[in-house]
């Protein structure tokens, strides 16, 4: 096992490498880099993500830089450059680093990137790493939480449906998991928006972050022993875990479902049956451990699956400031920095859960050798 642990360690630095290197690229041949969010920024015709993005960079810029009408003077290397002085669009340049060739960018990246240095944002004024910091326990909140209740909802759910195969209660749960793996998560999140939220009908549940005004300076170790802050905390988080938990939990109530019923078919099952067993000892004594192998094992993989694509949308609609509003914004705002860094740790921090994953699996079921197979 040590041996196929380090193998895939390995492998992580040509992955991650591979995915940096497209994504670069990709980024790099986008239009509306940052060049071009401070022109019009300088010019005013700026449309930002959120009212939170700060101009303090295009401040500074316009303090060492006069704008100058030089007419159709400039070759408009930019769009929407024209009119600016070319000196200014030098210093953008220069303060972006794009003074230098792409090549040379890159490999800057990668060596800072090897000791964690991601640089500062371009528009927030602030290290990369602090505001991923700041993110995290945000989006981590509701990952936590969302794969928390979706396994307890998902696993009961589906090994009643295997039990009940046909039956009444297996068709009509069905019909309620095609629902919920038809309709995504942001959709349920507008619709409880709608409701609940003050949208037409009833104001129950706040509509942004996790805390009111007045509990966000506590410390979580110091909310935890406040029952008040806790419940103002639960009263906040309702509404942005039950989308996401409807959005999710279908997959693993049929993963589940199809598991147990693959075992229950299964020649042990019988031959425990006819020892005299009774259905729960046959179930939660043999079925149970080999059919829950591959749902346990996968835990890793949902939780990576809620923090970093199911939350996204889930945050830009609830005002939850975490990562993914956070990489919301800096894609639109090409802020390259926190976009490369944030991509970085979310395909370190994935890379390395897919791992645990392998590990949880000879850690469930240790008869599973990865030593035994190439990586």
């Amino acid at each position: 096992m040590f041996a196929y642990i380090i193998r895939r360690l390995l492998l992580v630095i040509p992955t991650l490498f591979g995915i940096i290197v497209v994504n670069f690229i990709i980024v790099q041949a986008a239009p509306g880099g940052p060049v071009e969010q401070l022109i019009a920024q300088i010019k005013g015709t700026a449309v930002q993500a959120t009212a939170r993005i700060s101009g303090a960079t295009s401040g500074e810029v316009i303090e060492r830089r006069r704008i100058g009408d030089t007419g159709g003077g400039f070759a408009e290397k930019y769009r929407g450059s024209r009119g600016l002085d070319p000196e200014l669009i030098k210093e953008i340049e220069k303060l972006y680093g794009f003074d230098k060739p792409a090549h040379e960018r890159f490999f800057h990246m990668l060596k800072n990137y090897l000791v964690f240095d991601f640089g500062d944002s371009y528009f927030r004024d602030r290290k990369v790493v602090d505001l991923v910091l700041e993110k995290m326990p945000v989006s981590i909140s509701l990952g936590l939480w969302t794969t928390l209740l979706v396994y307890l909802i998902s696993i009961p759910l589906g090994v009643a449906k295997a039990v009940r195969d046909g039956s009444r209660f297996d068709v009509w749960t069905s019909g309620l998991i095609v629902v919920g793996y038809a309709i995504p998560g942001f959709l349920f999140a507008i619709l409880l928006v709608v409701l609940f939220a003050g949208g037409s009908y009833f104001d129950w549940f706040p509509l942004r972050g996790l805390q009111s005004s007045g509990w966000e300076h506590l410390r979580w170790f110091e909310c935890a022993v406040d029952y008040r802050c806790v419940g103002d905390y639960l009263w906040h988080i309702t509404l942005p875990i039950f989308a996401l938990v409807i959005g999710a939990f279908a997959t693993l109530t049929m993963l589940t479902k199809n598991s147990f019923l693959d075992q229950i078919n299964m020649q042990y099952v019988t031959t425990a049956r006819s020892k005299g067993l009774t259905e729960n000892q046959v179930l939660y004594g043999h079925v149970f451990r080999n059919a829950m192998l591959i749902v346990i094992a996968g835990f890793p993989s949902a939780f990576i699956g809620v923090l970093f694509t199911g939350a996204l949308l889930v945050e830009i609609i609830f005002s939850l400031d975490g990562l993914g509003l956070l990489g919301f914004e800096a894609v639109i705002n090409r802020d390259y920095p926190v976009m490369f860094g944030t991509l970085y740790f979310f395909t370190l921090l994935g890379l390395s859960l897919q791992l645990v994953g392998d590990i949880m699996y000879h850690v469930v079921d240790p008869r599973i050798d990865f030593e035994a197979r190439e990586v």
